[in-house]
């Protein structure tokens, strides 16, 4: 038996998508412009994002994990598709070569396991100055190296959003392995990277939360759209007396009569405590604050504003990125791939 909608939709803007797309190409000068999808295309779906950004011209599509490239995979050319934690074991590396897509080498032991299992390209992330993953510069010049037929040499930027001097020692440490290590193409800047200017950019670029309405440096504001809006229904309505209290610790006390309605949403489905008595919801203009704490898996909000409302209607979720990280004090990372998924997408 199928069963019914659920209470929680995410509804994806392909347009606003694709719109993000190009404008971060354009501004990738003369590099093209790549896909971060990984966490399921940050929470909004790689079933929706990648075929639109695919559409759109998009020809780089990068994944955290080994169990997120299959699906990644059976929508573009498998060789489109890189895997940025590399291969910890021999069975990730010949997974790797079964499906075609390209392992990002972090280390000399991912590089051995690599060519152990009969190699083929592969990209290879050196460590700039984030010293997450990646291969330290003392590294560049070991024979395993070469070895390697390495499609995209990569770093990653750790101040990318700030004014920092980090950036300019990034950049030339980046340019310093560019020049020891065969490579097809190269890529340094992610979202706020491509803002800091056609030094940054090589031959591809790697956008992630730009590409889904985030803005994550002041050169971006005004440039994107937002791409995700949650919608939550209505699932009870009830009149509040004055002195009524709303929810967990009676947060919220009812000054006056009012109508106010439960919305099956809460912090189970990403919604956090931090929209407590600050959220806000919406609905054909107008707006409906949340009232008291959130709660698992509902949320209170005041009606005044739509006394027309009832069970079952639906209402959208106040959920522009910067505006919401800087309301929850939740980063816009946090914000997307955190929403659960009890959301149908």
């Amino acid at each position: 038996m199928i069963p019914p909608e659920p209470a929680l939709r995410l509804d994806v803007d392909a347009a606003a998508l694709t719109h993000n797309w190009i404008k971060l190409d354009t501004l990738s000068g003369r590099a093209r412009a790549g896909a971060a999808v990984k966490a399921d295309a940050y929470g909004l779906g790689v079933a929706t994002v990648v075929p639109a950004l695919w559409q759109a011209g998009c020809r780089d599509f990068f994944v955290a994990h080994w169990s997120e490239a299959t699906a990644v995979a059976e929508l573009v050319p498998a060789g489109a598709v890189s895997v940025l934690h590399g291969p910890l074991t021999g069975a990730d590396a010949a997974f790797a070569r079964a499906l075609g897509v390209k392992p990002v080498i972090n280390s000399l032991a991912q590089a051995q396991r690599w060519i152990a299992a009969g190699g083929g390209a592969c990209d290879l992330m050196v460590d700039t100055g984030i010293n997450r993953l990646g291969l330290p510069m003392v590294d560049l010049s070991d024979p395993l190296i070469k070895q390697l037929s390495i499609d995209l040499l990569l770093s990653h930027l750790a101040s990318a959003d700030d004014e920092s001097p980090l950036n300019g020692i990034q950049l030339g440490r980046w340019n310093e392995a560019r020049g020891l290590i065969a490579h097809r193409k190269a890529s340094l800047a992610n979202s706020a990277g491509i803002a800091l200017g056609p030094d940054y950019h090589g031959d591809v670029t790697r956008p992630g939360i730009a590409l889904y309405g985030g803005v994550p440096c002041a050169a971006l504001a005004g440039e994107l759209r937002q791409v995700a809006r949650p919608h939550a229904a209505l699932i009870q309505v009830r009149d509040l007396q004055a002195g009524d209290s709303v929810g967990y610790n009676a947060t919220f006390t009812a000054p006056v009569t009012m109508r106010v309605g439960v919305i099956s949403l809460g912090y189970a489905d990403g919604y956090l405590r931090a929209w407590s008595g600050g959220g806000t919801m919406v609905h054909q203009g107008r707006t409906l604050p949340v009232l008291g704490r959130v709660s698992m898996d509902m949320t209170v909000i005041d009606l005044s504003a739509a006394p027309d409302l009832g069970e079952g209607d639906w209402i959208e979720v106040a959920y522009d990125l910067p505006h919401s990280a800087a309301l929850t004090g939740l980063s816009q990372y946090e914000l997307l791939t955190g929403l659960g998924r009890r959301f149908a997408r």
